[in-house]
This record gives C-alpha cells, structure tokens and sequence, in this order.
C-alpha cells in the first residue's frame, strides 16, 4: 500500500508520496534537506500491530541514524535498558507500551510526536530542539510479530509467513524551515522530478538571506551577525560601510562587541590608501585631506613631518587625518609618551632624561606625590632629584623623617608617632602603618590601649584597708548610692591609739603621696596625727630614696571634716622592699572638751604616685626645683590628682583617663591582668580604667573575690544576703562563708531567728518549762512539744488521758494508766480520764460517753454491744435521735434494734413515721394525717378517725373529684361530698342556668326563670313534663301529699303512707275508710300480702333468668366463674413453669390446649340441652348443679394430668431433703455428733482451770511480791549522792548541789556545783585545770617561738645574744605559769635591749654559727614544750571520757526508771485478765519479768564499769597534774 506525507508551513501545504517497504523498514528517500517543525508520525496497519518496533531519523541522507522511540508490547525483553518513562526531558527515549497491543487485530494505529505538548518549548532554535526536528530520512524498523501462539506448536516456515506487517496509510506532518527568512520552499537544484505533496528542501530566502535553510548572510552584508527572525523582527542581514573604498568584507565578533553591537563588519583588501574596519584610515605617512569627502579616492594624500624622532612615535610619523573627537589634526607629530612640544622636542612635567632609546622618551622623576611638593615640576628635569616636603625625605621622597610616619598628601607630608609614653618603648613607630613599639599587653597604634583581660591602675590604685587583722566596724552597702568607703568598713580608732599599714608591692621606685582616708565622728578636727614610716634598713645614698631625709618618714598633720587628708610632703618608697606605715592619733584636741574618750574612723591608706616627678611632666630640674611641661598643667587644670583622692569620684575626662593611662603603663611597665576571680565574676575582662571586674549579685572588690558586707556564700551565683534578724543578731553582718549572724545570748541559728533548743520566747529567750517530761518546746509560745511519760499540757504538767497523777516537777508522783478496764495501751478503755479519790484511794473512772460501771465495762442507755469481749465496744443505738437515751429498753443492748420508738415514729431504726401520720422522721416531725373521712378512699381509711396520707407532704388520696391536702371539698362544678364515693358533676343546663356551680350540698344548680329542677331541665317549682313542650302543674291533693312537688317527669304525686292515686287522694291497697282517713288493715294482712308478693316476685326473676339464657346461652350467668376458673389455671401454668420439675412437661401447652377444646366442646352440649329445655323453669337448678358438676370433675381430670409428670421430680428432691436431715442430725443431736464432742471438750477446759485458779492465785501473788520488792530497791537506788554530790534524803530546793533530775528555775538541769563532790563537780573540776594549764603551755610557747624569731634577726649584737643563749641554756621548762609568766617578762626586757649589730655582724660572721646553734638549743626546748601540750591534751581527752561516762549514767538511771514504769504497767495490766487466758498470759509475763531482770543486772553492772573507768580517768589526770 503507499502511504502519504503531509507538510504543514504557515504560508504553505505540500503533499509528497513516499515508499513503502511491508516486511522491512519503510523510510522517505527524498534526498533534500528538511526541518520538520511540529513533526506529527500517524500510521495505520492492516494486521496486528508489531510487538515491537522502533522509529529512526536521520540528518544527513541516511549516512547516520538515531532513534527517536521504541515501541513494544514487552519493553523490558524488547529493548532491554531502555526507560519506559515518564519523560523528564522533551529529548528523552523512551519505550512506549501504549500501541504496541494485539488488540485491536486491523486498522489499529501508532502515533509519534516528535515535541510532546506536554512540555514547553523556551527557545526553538536551541540545539536540542533543533536535532530533533531536522531530518532528512525517516525509517520504522519493525522488530517482533504479534502470533496466536500456534508458530510455538509447529515451528514450519509456512505458519510463520501467513503472520506479516501491512501498512495502509500513514502520515507525516511538518514544514520546511527557514529560520524566518523565507515563506515558500522550491526544490532543491538538480531535483526536478515531481512528487506530490513532497516537502522541499530550498528555501527562497529574504532579509538579505542565503543558504538551503536561510542559515547565511549573503555577500557584503556582515555588519551584524546573522540571526533567525523572531516574530515581528525581521533580524535581516546589514551590508558593511567601507566608505566605497572596498568591495569585500567579514564579520568579526570582536569589533561588534567593542561597538556596543551595533557594528561588526569588518572590510576587507581596502583601496586608495585607506585602512582600517570602514576604511576610514590612510596608511602610514598618508594624511588625510581635510577638505574632501571620506568617498574621494583622492582622501590621502602624502606629505613630510619634521618631528623630532628622539621624541616621536614611529620614526617620526605625523597623524594622517583630522579628527577632533578622536584628537587627530592631520601633519601632526606624535609624540612619546613622555614628551611633548609641537616638535616631541621636551620631558613632559615629573619627566626627565630625553632618549631615543627610551620607548616612553623620558624616564619619570618617580617621586612620591604625597612626599613632594605640590605645584611645578616635580623633580629636577636634568638630574630627577625631587622636591620634598617638610616631613618627607629620600631621592625619591618616599620616606618620612624618624619619629614619623604616614607619607600622605598633608602639608607636611607625614605625622608624627605621637606614641604614649608610658604605654611605648620608645617613641619610634613604623613609617607605613604608625605602630609603635608597645609594652607587653599595651595594644593601639600609639599603645594606648590594654589587651583585653588587662587594665591600667587607677591614681588610688595601692589602698591598705586598715580593718585586715583588727576590729572593725562594717558598713552595708546602699543599692541607691555609692559607698564613701572601701573594704568592709572602718576601723574605730581612740585617742592615742595607732594603726599599722604593711607595704610590700610598691610598683616603682618613686615618691609617693600619703592620702588617709577617714570618716569624721567629732565636730572638731584632730590637731596632732603623726604618721610614721618605718623602713628594712639604711637607705644607701645611690638608691632612687638617697634623698629622703628623716623627717619624710615623720610628718604630723591634721584631720578636718573631710574625708582624706594628704601628708604634706611626699614619702619615697622602693620597689622590692617592705615598709610600715604607723598612724597613731596623738591629740585630739589641747583644750578641754565635753567630749569624752575621742575616736575617729580610719578607712584605709592609700600611696598615690607624687606624678609631678615623673619624666612625662618634668623638662628639667629635680626635686621642688622640677620643672615641668605642658602636660603637667593639663593634669593640673582637669583635676585628675584630687579626683583620684576622694572614694566618691566625679566621672573622668577623656584626657586624665590618657594621662593616668601613661603613667600606670610608666611605673609598672606593662598592663596589669584582671584577675577576675572565675566564681565571682560575670566575665574574664574588666574595666580597662581601674580594672574592676563585673561582679556577680552582692559581690565585691576589684577583682570580684569576696562578698559585700552584710553577705555570704560566694561563690558561682553570687553571695546571698545574710538577711540576720534584727532583734535577734549582734549586728547585720555575718560570717563570710558560712552566713551564720552573730547572735545574742540564748538565741541561735543562721540568721538568729530562733531560740536555741530548750528555749522560747524569740528574742527574749528563756528555757522550757516542762517538768522535766521533755527537753523542747514551742519556739513561740513555750508551750512544751512531744511530752513523755504520759504527760501533756501547756508544761508537761498533767497527765495524758486515761492517765492520773501529778507529773509536776516535785511532787513525787508521775502518770500511771487508768484501769478502766484496762488501761489506755490494751485495747479496752474506755475513759478518757480517771483519778484518785482523795478521800477513799480508790481510783474513779471518767467514763466516755456510752460506757458505764466503776471500771466503764457496761454499755449505757441508748448504747449496744459488747465491751467485756476484747476489740468489744459500746456503739450509740442507731434510732435517728428518736428514743428515750435515758430508757434502758429503748434499743436492744446487743444487736441495737430500736424498741421504743418516739415522736410518732416506727421502724428498725425509728426511720419512718407511723401509719396515720406524716412528714420528717429524722427530724422529730411526724403529724398525724388530717383526712376527711368522706372524701377519702376507703381502702386508705381504717375509721373516720385514722386515714393513711403521703408520708412526706401529708396530702390523702381523694376520690374522685374530690380535692385539698385532707381531701375535704368538691372540685369546682362537683358537689355531694357527703356521698362518700366522691363528687359528682353539677351538670347544669348550660341554657337554662346562669353559671355552671351549683350548691355542694344539694346540688342545686341557679335556674333562669321559667325552669327548675336540680340541674334545670325541667319545670319550675310544682309543675312537671318537658319544659321545651309544656308543664303542668301538679294538682296533688295537699290532704295526702308528703311535699307539694310531683314527679317532674310523670306528674305522680308523692303520697303519704296508706294513701295512693295519681293525686294522693285516695286510700291504697291494705289500708280501710275514706280518704283522707284511711286505717290500716289487720296485721294477717300483712303476712299473706308478703307471701304473695315473694311469691310473685320470685316467679318474675326465674322468667327474666330464662329470657337472659335465651339471649347469651348457658355461659353467660356463669361467665365470672368460669373468668375465675381460668385465673386459677394461669396460676397453675406459672408455678409449674417456675418449678424446676416441670423441666420434663414439654408439652404443657398442648394439655392446655386439649383442656380448653375439651371445656368448650361440654360448654357446646350443656348449652345445646339447655336450649331445649329452658321453658321448663323449674328443673334449671337441676341442670345448673349437673352443669358445675361436671365443670369440677373436667378440672380435677386435667389437674390430675398436668401434675402426673412433675410428681416423679417433685419425689426425688423429697428424698433428697430427707437424706440432708438425717446428715445434719448426725452430726448435732446424736450423741457421737461433732457438736456433743466439743460441749464435753469445752466442758473440761473450764474445770481444768477451775482447779488451777487458786494454784495461779497464788504463783501471781508471790511474783508481785517479788516485783513491789525489786521496785523498791530501784527506787531506793540513789545516784544523785556518788554522781552530785547530794546529802542522802535531800530534795532538790533543799540541795545546793542539785540531783540527777533536778533542774533550776530557768529549767536547766542542776547537778553538782562548787563545794560538792560529786564526780560531774570533780570531773569539772579537773577539766578546768586541764584547760588552765593547757592555755599556760600555749602562752609559753608562744614567748619562746616569739623569742627564737628575735634570735635569729640580724640586726642583734654579740653581748646580747650570748646572753640570751646562756639564759635559754640555764632554763628550765616550767611547771606553773607563775613561772612561764616570770620567763617572758625576762624575755622581753632582754629583747628590748637589743641594739642596731648590723657593723658587728659584718665583723663577726663567726659568732653567727655560734648564735644558730644556740638557735637549736632554743628549738630542743620548744620541742620539750611541745611534748607537754600533748600531755594536756590526754589529760582533756579523759576529761571528755570522763564527760561521757557521766551522760552514760545518766541514760542508764532514765533507762532504769522507764522500766520501773514498765514493771508498775505490767503489775496492772494483770488484774485485768480474764480467766480464760490466764495461762497464756502467765507465761507470757514470767517471760517479761525474766527480761526485765537480766536487763537490770546488765544495767547495774553497766553502772559499776562506768564509775571504775571515771575513777580510771582522774586517776590518770592526777599524775598528771
């Protein structure tokens, strides 16, 4: 089949035929050049599509091929490696499973779009999209069949060939392109056979276009780069201007791009002399005319330059043409680039040295413009020595002056160093940057400045805080102000006292002002201050202090009211040597004032550097004849030196900050580091002026090393404030560290804010009063806490509940346990208190509520339960407060039950109101019900009298129409009440009535007028008939009437007895004589007229019975018992259904049912016979009694039925029950039964500890002999006499010296005292002496360590230490301290007279081995003291043995007491026990007894053992007395 392409362009449409190859590869051979933009690829097969298959194209006449998609059923088998999409690039190949399908077998087609919509195209002419839209060739390759699979069965040639390809139609869309530049294709030449619909491949290009394709500029049009035409812009080709002087020309991308693109062609082989891109140029020693057109071949003409070729370019060429904008004038010389004049003749300025040698012409002069004078030549044009400025130096004056830097444009062409001239070596800096030469840790161009982590010092820097090592009165710092102190505080200094200030860190040999700051507390001024400083040594006259005479180191000055005072002369001190400094307050003032004992506060010393004698100041001279500079008088006019003075500073100017800067650089030669302590600082750097750190919260100092005063706890967080109670501490400061206050007496804790322990009252503390019975108490209101010995009350002064005695300290007695019955710790008690009759002995029991009895053993009125049985207790009846508590047979006395119920009320627990009454049991609120007894129901009612309401609101239940709580009125439009049924409704003619209400008695409704009756639908008064017809008046006779009113209906009149008639008017039936006297008859009259009458009426019921039977059957009469029957039947169906023997009867229902067919078919034939014989009246009770006959036998026949099967079940659980009896009698009543056996063992039980009662009787009464005597041997035992020293028998107020439970009025114990003797007072007593004496060996050795350092000064003369050293030799360790305190005062006198040896020490260094050999002698003594302190210190050791032996006899006496109160509960606790367990708790306590006494013996013989280890200890302690 052949297949057509269609071309698609916007201006035209060309078909072409194409071959077609069926079982190869179909492809169009056109043999032109085509780009196919928006290529389309459709193509329909006659068989199955191929199963695979791909498409190729290619560009170049089928030289080369590439795919543009695989398609195929099985892509990964197909084309394996090959994605099968989704594309992510327009230019991806992929292989597409879309037609590849055996479905459908004909005309199914492939579709192939070479630019998939999906994706959108920016730019069409990139190289991407282009190489797939130009092709030349196109090939399908079709590479598997789709088969039916029948080639697998049978592999002959002839079932593959009948499977083949068969394309019936194919298209291809597209159109040729030309980039925009053309709009019709013709063939290409040497192609002239026509094809129809054939795409051809030349373009008929426009836009100065050529090429297939439009892809070039034709000839001579190169002026701007060939572009494909895009929308309205043409982009046409532009002809190159050579100005007519050439004919040829290219592009070149260069100069378009140098001519901002606006020009690129360049021309080529230029004629008449021209050069250049347009040939706008003439050639070398060509120039162009000046009056002729740029077209004029004649434009150049030739002509000779006289320039000077020394200084000419290119041998001496002149410009060529005239061109203003370009500065070209033509037969110009061109001049190197260094020289100028018409003729290139002179060194243009900042040149010199004309040479043709020299490309440039003259060499440049090459001086630095910011080093040379500005204005003229810079250098000298012959030589090129330049002209420099004032600062500036060098050939080329590239350099600055020394101690300069910076060549710059300024006037004088550098700076000077200005380097700081203490923070800098020297004043020499570099010349490029100005950096001088800085100290260590100096930084800044002019060293300035300190690294950071480093500061300069202060002028106040080296402050002596006088309050280090002595008394001082603290200040707290003010958050609101700054302090007018340093340090912690001041130190109070008296007349005549002195102070000490130790320096030893003088930065620099130097003078120095003496500043003392202070705070006055006089009003007037202090006339005499002598300061004094006391030096190492001699000052050798070639020191820096060579010069200070002795009057520098005494000056006396005076205190004002300020807060500092200068010496009046300056003091030198050297650096490395350690000094003194004495203040001493000789006078306060010479005349007599009222001012008694004169003190001031002394806040530190501070040396500040005398700056006047400094070099940064001083130009010349020395001492008060110094002379000094500028520098000087700057300090001077700022003020920094008093500034610095005060503690309270004034903010500092910039310039003092730079001066004290130097100066602090000057004498220390380097920064000083910071030192910010890491705990109490926020950071490593400090302030670089004076170098404080940044503190922590409450911490202080420069270097943030210690709390603010009133503070404590330094460390990471800060300090805390000591927050001492005002009341209770000495002070508001604290300890440092710990933040303990110092408190007042009695009072401690950190902040002082609490008594100590056994006080009260904070801050007046005084001791707990508590009787002995506890050590603490409330810390406020004194009240004692966790009382013993059963004790309680505000003192421990009374005993605890269920307790009784008399705890009071004194009195003898203690608490002892209430036997009510027995005793607060066994679980029966029941008194919360008892006590001792005074009179009788005999213990009284406070029994609680609900128990009574001498012992509270009985349950009161009104209680229940079981208080003889242990756990056993009284329980108040629960009546809901409605019974007598006082009645005893209120409430059942076991189980609680409420018997005599009051209020009205009933009930288990009296809960609920009486019958008859009504309201709130629980609240004695019981009424009786208020019910009308006609308007009540009946059922409610037991009499008139007694109706039953709602138990809550009272209200009765009323009948109907009846309302009110006690259902005593008609509803409204109701009346009769009295009827006792309930009301009925009026009923009123709504038209003949004025209102619905009629009279609740009568019921008499109101009548309109014209009618009458109750209700008024009949006639009024004395009429009757029907109102809406007619009425007619009564006529009665009034002789024989008993009311004037007839029947309103019939119109009868209402007669009186005997009389008779419509009007009453004659006499009736019985009665004799003439109206209206009218007898009655003889009495037989009477009889036989009620004979007749019953007669007659009894005839008359048995016909309406028949009349009833012929109307509802024989049933009828008998329907309420037969409806009762079945009832009975229900019942029975039910019990059988929940009996579980009549699991069996499955059938019930049919029995049921049977019995229902069988009643009915009877009641069927009674009815059928009695039909037949229902005239006959006389035999219907016959067949009546037949019928209920025959009724009760059906039903016992089906009874009998029903309960034949449940009669077997019913039998077996029977038996059952039976066998369960006998089983339970067996083991109750026989005589063998369980029950019997355990009476008999119970039995003998009771008599056995019957026999052994009087046995244990007896065996109790001995051990509580034994237990009376071992207590009184314990409370006969008395230790207050060996351990206090208390006379036998004597009490405590008679005693000075106390007892073991004794105590002052204070409440501190008392034991023991001065003329005693006991072992607390000869244990104390020793104790005493021991620190006496071991204070006296400390205060020797410390006048012999005092004594040793004298020895060894070098400052002592031989006489004086041979003396000294015979004196030690001859010594003796003493034995008293009259003897130590002899020693010293020889020592000192001898020390004083030691004189200035240094000479002699020289002369004799000798006598100085001698003098430390004497030294050791001395240290052997030392020793020998030493050995001494130790044996103090054993002897203090004893002391403490001896302390603690005596609190273990305290504890062992406690302990002793505590079980003689065990051993009295115990002999209690035994009178309580119950026979029945008197064996076990025999036993039990002849155990406890056991305990109880081995405990003593060990107590006792803890007690010996203490008092040998206590005699051990003082005997030890004498020999060493």
């Amino acid at each position: 089949g052949r297949f057509r392409g269609i071309a698609q362009c916007p201006r035209t449409r060309r078909d072409y035929p194409a071959e077609n190859r069926t079982p190869g590869h179909p492809k169009t051979d056109t043999r032109e050049y085509i780009n196919i933009c928006c290529f389309l690829f459709l193509f329909f097969l006659k068989t199955f599509r191929p199963a695979a298959m791909l498409i190729e194209r290619s560009s170049d006449f089928g030289k080369t091929w590439k795919v543009y998609r695989y398609f195929a059923y099985d892509c990964e088998n197909s084309f394996p490696g090959i994605s099968t999409g989704p594309m992510k690039k327009v230019d991806d190949i992929i292989c597409d499973s879309r037609y590849s399908d055996i479905e459908p077998s004909t005309e199914g087609e492939v579709i192939y779009r070479a630019l998939d919509p999906a994706f959108r195209i920016e730019d069409p002419y990139s190289p991407r999209i282009q190489n797939l839209l130009k092709i030349t060739n196109l090939r399908i390759s079709f590479t598997k069949l789709h088969t039916l699979g029948d080639n697998l069965l049978d592999s002959r040639m002839e079932i593959k060939e009948k499977y083949y390809y068969a394309i019936y139609d194919m298209v291809v869309r597209g159109n040729c392109f030309c980039y925009g530049h053309a709009s019709e294709c013709a063939p290409v030449d040497g192609f002239n056979e026509e094809v129809e619909g054939m795409v051809h491949g030349h373009c008929m290009c426009r836009h100065n276009t050529k090429g297939l394709n439009c892809e070039l500029c034709l000839d001579f049009y190169h002026d701007l780069p060939w572009r494909p035409a895009e929308g309205r812009h043409s982009n046409a080709c532009k002809k190159c201007n050579c100005n007519g002087h050439s004919i040829q020309c290219h592009f070149d991308m260069a100069v378009y791009m140098a001519t901002g693109n606006t020009s690129g062609g360049v021309c080529d082989d230029c004629q008449h002399n021209t050069m250049g891109h347009n040939c706008e140029q003439c050639k070398p020693f060509y120039f162009q005319h000046p009056e002729r057109e740029i077209r004029d071949p004649n434009i150049c003409e030739r002509k000779s330059c006289n320039c000077d070729p020394l200084g000419s370019q290119n041998g001496g060429i002149c410009d060529r043409y005239t061109d203003f904008s370009a500065g070209l004038i033509a037969g110009q010389c061109r001049c190197k680039l260094f020289v100028e004049g018409e003729r290139c003749d002179l060194c243009k300025e900042g040149f010199y040295g004309l040479s043709a040698d020299n490309p440039l012409g003259c060499q440049s002069c090459a001086c630095n413009p910011l080093g040379t004078l500005p204005g003229g030549n810079p250098c000298d044009s012959e030589t090129g020595s330049c002209y420099c400025k004032r600062l500036a130096t060098g050939r080329h004056c590239e350099q600055c002056l020394p101690e300069h830097w910076g060549l710059s444009n300024d006037m004088d062409g550098c700076r000077p160093c200005d380097c700081d001239q203490g923070g800098a070596i020297n004043n020499n800096c570099s010349s490029e940057t100005g950096q001088c030469q800085c100290r260590p840790h100096m930084i800044g161009r002019q060293c300035n400045e300190v690294e950071s982590g480093y500061y300069f010092m202060s002028l106040d820097h080296y402050i002596y805080e006088a309050e280090e090592g002595v008394s001082i009165v603290e200040r707290q710092y003010s958050q609101d102000r700054t302090p007018s102190w340093t340090g912690i505080g001041f130190v109070r200094v008296p007349e005549g006292a002195y102070l000490e200030f130790y320096v030893d860190n003088i930065p620099y040999s130097m003078e120095y002002d003496v500043v003392i700051r202070y705070e006055p507390q006089l009003p007037d001024h202090w006339e005499k201050v002598v300061i004094t400083v006391s030096r190492p040594g001699k000052i050798p006259t070639s020191s820096r202090c060579g010069n200070t005479v002795p009057d520098d180191d005494n000056q006396t000055t005076f205190c004002f009211q300020s807060r500092y005072v200068v010496l009046p002369r300056p003091v030198c001190f050297e650096k490395g040597l350690n000094y003194t400094v004495r203040l001493e307050l000789s006078q306060y003032s010479s005349f007599d004032t009222e001012v008694e004992s004169p003190y001031t506060l002394i806040d530190s010393l501070v040396l500040m550097p005398y700056c006047k004698s400094l070099d940064i100041f001083t130009v010349g001279g020395s001492g008060e004849d110094v002379v000094t500079n500028s520098a000087w008088e700057t300090f001077q006019r700022y003020r920094c030196l008093e500034n610095s003075r005060s503690v309270v500073k004034t903010p500092m100017t910039d310039v003092c900050k730079n001066i004290i800067f130097s100066i602090s650089a000057l004498l220390h030669e380097t920064a000083l580091s910071c030192q910010c302590n890491p705990q109490g600082s926020l950071s490593s750097v400090c302030d670089s002026n004076g170098g404080r750190c940044q503190c922590r919260p409450n911490v202080v100092g420069r270097r943030c090393d210690r709390c603010a005063p009133g503070t404590f706890g330094f460390g990471p967080n800060g300090c805390k404030s000591c927050e001492c109670h005002l009341q209770g501490s000495v002070s508001s400061f604290c300890h440092p560290e710990t933040g303990q206050c110092y408190c007042f007496h009695g009072v401690y804790g950190r902040q002082c804010d609490r008594c100590l322990p056994g006080h009260w009252g904070f801050p007046s503390c005084q001791p707990c009063q508590c009787n002995g019975h506890t050590d603490d108490c409330d810390p406020y209101t004194g009240e004692c806490l966790n009382c013993r010995d059963s004790t309680t009350g505000h003192n421990c002064e009374r005993c605890l509940g269920g307790y009784y005695g008399d705890p009071v300290l004194g009195s003898g007695d203690h608490c002892r346990p209430c036997p009510c019955p027995d005793g607060p710790e066994s679980g029966r008690q029941f008194a919360s208190s008892c006590y001792q009759d005074p009179i009788t002995l005999q213990i009284v029991c406070v029994c609680n509520v609900g128990y009574i009895g001498s012992r509270c053993d009985e349950c009161a009125s009104g209680f229940f339960g079981d208080p003889e049985e242990r756990g056993g207790v009284c329980q108040p009846c629960q009546c809901n407060n409605n019974i007598d508590m006082t009645d005893p047979g209120a409430c059942d006395e076991q189980s609680g039950k409420c018997l005599n119920c009051l209020y009205q009320t009933e009930g288990e627990n009296c809960q609920l109101c009486k019958y008859g009454y009504y309201g709130h049991a629980l609240q004695q609120d019981c009424r009786k019900c208020v019910c009308n007894y006609l308007g009540t129901v009946r059922e409610h009612c037991n009499s008139s009298e007694d109706c039953q309401c709602e138990k809550t609101t009272g209200q009765c239940q009323c009948l109907p129409n009846v309302t009110g709580q006690n259902c005593d009125r008609c509803a409204p439009n109701t009346w009769r009440l009295a009827s006792g049924t309930g009301c009925e409704l009026c009923e009123c003619d709504v038209a003949r009535s004025f209102r619905p209400s009629c009279n609740e008695f009568t019921g008499q409704c109101q009548c309109m007028p014209g009618f009458g009756g109750r209700t008024c639908r009949e006639c009024q008064e004395f009429f009757w008939g029907d109102p809406d017809v007619a009425c007619q008046a009564c006529d009665c006779d009034p002789r024989g009437i008993q009311t004037p009113q007839c029947n309103r209906s019939t119109g009868l009149c209402a007669c009186k007895e005997g009389v008779e008639g419509p009007h009453c008017d004659k006499c009736t039936r019985g009665y004799s004589g003439i109206f209206p006297d009218c007898v009655p008859c003889h009495q037989c009259f009477a009889v036989w007229d009620v004979i007749i009458s019953e007669l007659t009426n009894r005839t008359q019921r048995f016909l309406e019975r028949a009349k009833i039977l012929k109307i509802s059957g024989v049933s009828g009469p008998y329907q309420q018992t037969i409806n009762t029957m079945e009832e009975k039947l229900n019942e029975i169906k039910s019990i059988l259904a929940q009996n579980p023997a009549a699991e069996p009867l499955k059938n019930i229902g049919n029995l049921f049912e049977e019995l229902t067919a069988d009643v009915t078919e009877k009641m069927a034939e009674i009815e059928d016979k009695l039909s037949v014989i229902a005239l006959k009246s006389n035999n219907t009770d016959t067949h009546l009694r037949a019928l209920e006959t025959d009724a009760e036998r059906l039903i016992a026949e089906q009874l009998d039925l029903i309960s034949a099967g449940a009669l077997d079940s019913i039998t077996k659980y029977f038996q059952m029950s039976l066998e369960a009896e006998e089983r339970v009698n067996a083991s109750t009543v026989h005589p063998d039964s369980l029950v019997e056996l355990s009476a008999q063992t119970r039995q003998e039980v009771e008599d056995l500890i019957s026999e052994q009662e009087a046995q244990f009787k007896a065996k109790q009464e001995e051990q509580s002999r034994l237990l009376d005597e071992l207590a009184g041997k314990l409370q006969s035992l008395d230790l207050s006499e060996v351990t206090c020293g208390t006379p036998s028998g004597a009490s405590c107020a008679d005693s000075e010296c106390g007892g073991l439970n004794c105590r002052t009025d204070e409440g501190e114990k008392k034991c023991g005292g001065p003329g005693c003797e006991g072992l607390v007072t000869v244990a104390h007593s020793a104790w005493q002496k021991a620190m006496d004496f071991d204070r006296d060996i400390l205060s020797a050795l410390a006048e012999v360590e005092e004594l040793s350092k004298m020895v060894t000064l070098s400052n002592a003369d031989l006489d004086s230490i041979e003396a000294v050293a015979n004196e030690v030799l001859k010594m003796e360790m003493p034995s008293s301290p009259q003897q130590l305190q002899t020693l010293t005062e020889d020592i000192r006198e001898r020390v004083e007279s030691l004189s200035d040896v240094e000479i002699i020490l020289q002369q004799s260094a000798g006598d100085i081995a001698r003098a430390e050999m004497l030294l050791e002698e001395a240290n052997k003594a030392s020793k020998s003291a030493k050995d001494v302190k130790v044996t103090a210190a054993i002897v203090k050791e004893a002391l403490e043995e001896a302390e603690k032996a005596q609190n273990a006899a305290g504890k062992a006496i406690k302990q002793a007491e505590e079980d003689i109160r065990g051993t009295q509960d115990l002999l209690t606790s035994f009178f309580s026990l119950l026979p029945v367990d008197l064996e076990s708790t025999y036993e039990n306590n002849q155990k406890v007894l056991e305990d109880k006494a081995k405990q003593l013996v060990e107590l006792e013989e803890t007690v010996r053992s203490l008092l040998q280890a206590i005699s051990q200890k003082v005997a030890v302690y004498s020999t060493c007395l």
